[in-house]
């Protein structure tokens, strides 16, 4: 076997798990009733897809052409991106009661951004300290 069958086999397994997560993904957004549910299908799956996919787009620059790493950066960029814009949606939701509200924590009042920890009683106070 040479390095270029291997490479195919590579990619080509790439490319099925990519494509697979992917479609899991996509089903999963169709699927899910409620925004906070279908919110996991294509930050958690979907990210694993199209990374295989991007993996498998740089297996074949390696193998077959001239090296590429713009993949990686784009892999770096999504997968620093997708936790971030997931929160920011989550917490739209819960601000504008879209779904159920999670339940409070034990002896604390402060969960997240529901209550403003700091009244405008204790901005004063800090102003003056």
């Amino acid at each position: 076997m040479t390095l270029q069958i291997i490479g195919t086999y590579a990619v080509a397994f790439c490319l099925f798990i990519g494509a697979f997560f992917s479609l899991v993904g996509v089903i999963g957004l169709l699927k899910f009733n409620d925004p906070m549910t279908r919110l996991h299908a294509p930050t958690k799956v979907g990210t694993v897809g199209i990374g295989a996919l991007l993996l498998a787009s740089m297996i074949h620059a390696w193998v077959f052409g001239e090296g590429s790493m713009h993949e990686a950066l784009i892999m770096a960029f999504l997968f620093v991106t997708a936790p971030i814009s997931a929160n920011f949606i989550a917490k739209v939701n819960i601000h504008r009661k879209a779904c159920e509200t999670p339940p409070d924590p034990p002896k604390d009042d402060t969960w997240s951004t529901l209550v403003d920890p700091l009244a405008p009683e204790d901005d004063k106070a800090l102003e003056k300290a």
